[in-house]
């Protein structure tokens, strides 16, 4: 199935890659599990690029809606859990 991401036109290059890298890994959370760390490591990369709250939301509702996948909900969980696998169901 192709997603379609949620993309900002002045993002550069390197940005869109690690955005679309850390939707992956919400994708992954929900489809077969993720290592939490290495699922908010890619949270982390994100958040050097989408800072603001407003457009974290919005970017997660776009992507919700393409996908059925939270990353609002896969990084709360992450951050709650102490398990090492990150799992979510739809």
């Amino acid at each position: 199935m192709a997603v379609n991401y949620p993309i900002n036109p002045d993002w550069s290059t390197d940005e869109i890659v690690t955005v679309i890298q850390f939707f992956n890994t919400v994708e992954e959370a929900y489809e077969k599990g993720i290592d939490r760390t290495f699922f908010l490591k890619a949270y982390q990369d994100f958040k050097t690029i989408v800072n603001s709250k407003s457009e974290e939301k919005q970017l997660d509702q776009f992507y919700f809606e393409e996908t059925g996948c939270s990353s609002y909900r896969a990084v709360q969980q992450a951050r709650k859990q102490t398990d090492a696998l990150l799992r979510l169901k739809k």
